[in-house]
Parts: C-alpha cells; structure tokens; sequence
C-alpha cells in the first residue's frame, strides 16, 4: 500500500449513528500514535479521551525524547496533536468512557454522557491516574492543599513548607518543580529514594530539601486547608509533625480500566493483560500505553522514564486485519 501525507484538513464531525472501523479509548501517546496509524490505513476512526495528552501534559519537561534536548509535555503533546489532525479522524474530547461491551459483531462503547458508538474493532488507550494515599482528610483536603500536581500547583505555594510523598522520578520531580516555589520541602520516603540520581544532585543542591527515609505517612491534619502531616519511623515507631500547607502525592498511578474490567482480562495490578501484538483476551480489542501489563510504556511524566510507543505500532497488525477483511 502506498501511504501518502495528507494535506492539513478540516474537523471531522463525530457521529452516533455511524459503524467506525476502529475506537481508540484515550489520546494520550500510545492513544495518539494509533490514530497516525490508523489514519495512514485510512480507517474510519474516532478517538475518545478527557483530554489529548494524558499524564503527560503534566510533564514540566522531557529530556530524554530523541530529537528534543529539551520540550514541555504540553509543546511534545501539541506536536502529536498537529500529525494526528492531519488525517480525517473525528475526535470527542472532553469525554469519558463508561463502558466497552462486546456485542454480537460489533464493540459498543457507552460515553459519560449518555452517547453511543460501534465499531469494528478497539485500542485501549486510556492510560494512568495518581494513586492516593487513601488515608481519613485527604479527600477532603484536596485543592485544599493536597495534591496530585506540582507541575499544576507548586507556584501556589510560594514561601511556604511543603511535604512530597514518594521516591520515584514524578516524585523528585516534583520536588524540583517546588524548590523554585516553596521555602522548604520535605521528601517523605518508604524506603529509600528509587529516583535518577542526576534528578536527586539537582534538588540536593537547592538547599531547601529534607529527606525522610524509612517513614511512612499516618496522618493528614487541617480543618479547612492543611496544617500538618505526621509521620512514622518504620522501624522505631517514632512520630514526627511537619509542619506544612501542602502535601504533594506522587506515589505511583493506577490504569484507567474501569469501563473494560468485565470484558478483558486484567493482571494482578489491575493492567490490561497483552501479548506481543497488544491483543486483549478479546477478540478485536487492544490495548497499548500505559493502561497494560507492558513492560516498557509511553509515559513521559517525570521525563526520566523509560518511553517507547511501539506498543501502539504494534497495532497496525491490527489495521491490516482490518483492511484485508479477516477475522480479528
């Protein structure tokens, strides 16, 4: 097949009534990297996502992107945005899938707001949200000094003692972001801290950081907004109060799994279980990125993990199947 670059085109209209060829579930990278391929197969496809980007979005920068010494998530996402728009895919952003059933001789895919699609055949792309700690006040404190985004939130923070929860590269990351912001943060930390040491030299030399290794969090305390944290020695049993107005949670991620945890099978991390060609338990339904048991993911927040997208290009076995009408 010969594939030809389209010249930019116009929006594409999402239809409820039409058979697509193909529904991508999330437009973060692997989401985005499976509507090139699927436009350059010229299949009939809508991708539907809450936002385009992902967890990425939150990356203040990516440093290990082939091409790129340096660019925002927000600057590589606006990139994959601008390639996919220029094949005639219709998009629906700002929507949530609520549920993947599998029908006779097609997928029906149900939206938060009560729309209704069918397909041929599905990539789910629906990627990762932060894990919380699941503890008594944080729900409530949330946006009232807990968070889950210091890319998003750390310039609210300027002058004031902060707390980061977490040892991986989001983790210290965040404590990056915040040494330009708040007058002291601390690092509280399970074990030890698992993070890139170049990314651990950098927020060492800030002076503004204090590692806690070996603690664990029991306590969140504030009425309206938060005013302190207590925290455990693992091993003594000792407890320390922080004194602090925000608390940064940044202790791992879940996969968006929810709409599809009856149809396909799932790992014990609640992943969607794939083999080398990203097929699901399923028949015709796919997953890539983030959301499944993949050992190296497109997840570019924090900057410093590892990141392929050749699980979603995988997929074009998937496209060929299609086109050459064989059973998937």
């Amino acid at each position: 097949m010969e594939f030809i670059l389209p010249e930019e085109i116009k929006e594409v209209p999402v239809e409820e009534d039409k058979y697509y060829d193909l529904i991508i579930i999330g437009a973060g990278p692997a989401g985005m990297t499976a509507g090139v391929y699927a436009g350059r197969k010229k299949l009939d496809t809508l991708v539907i996502s809450k936002n385009v980007g992902g967890q990425t979005l939150l990356a203040p920068c990516v440093e290990t992107y082939m091409g790129y010494q340096y660019i925002t998530g927000a600057e590589l996402i606006r990139k994959f945005e601008e390639q996919v728009r220029q094949f005639p895919i219709a998009f629906s952003i700002g929507e949530e899938v609520t549920k993947l059933s599998v029908k006779d001789k097609f997928f029906a895919v149900l939206a938060y707001n009560g729309k209704k699609f069918k397909c041929k055949a599905v990539i789910i792309a629906s990627g990762r949200r932060a894990r919380s700690l699941n503890m008594p006040r944080e729900k409530e404190l949330t946006a009232r000094g807990v968070s889950y985004c210091a890319t998003c939130d750390a310039p609210l923070f300027g002058g004031m003692d902060v707390a980061v929860i977490g040892s991986g590269n989001p983790a210290i990351t965040a404590v990056n972001d915040l040494t330009k912001y708040a007058r002291k943060i601390y690092n509280i930390v399970w074990v030890s801290v698992k993070a890139d040491p170049i990314l651990v030299e950098k927020v060492k030399k800030s002076g503004k950081v204090e590692f806690f290794s070996n603690y664990a969090v029991n306590e969140i305390r504030g009425a309206d907004k938060v005013e302190s944290i207590v925290i455990r020695d693992i091993k003594g049993d000792k407890e320390v109060v922080l004194n602090v107005e925000g608390v940064f949670i940044e202790i791992g991620s879940i996969a968006n799994v929810e709409f599809a945890k009856d149809v396909v099978k799932l790992n014990e991390l609640k992943e969607i279980e794939v083999d080398c060609g990203c097929k699901t338990s399923v028949a015709g339904i796919f997953a890539a990125g983030d959301v499944t048991n993949a050992p190296e993911k497109t997840n570019y927040r924090g900057s410093r993990r590892r990141r392929r997208s050749k699980s979603s290009s995988k997929c074009i076995s998937l496209f060929n199947r299609i086109l050459k009408k064989e059973k998937i």
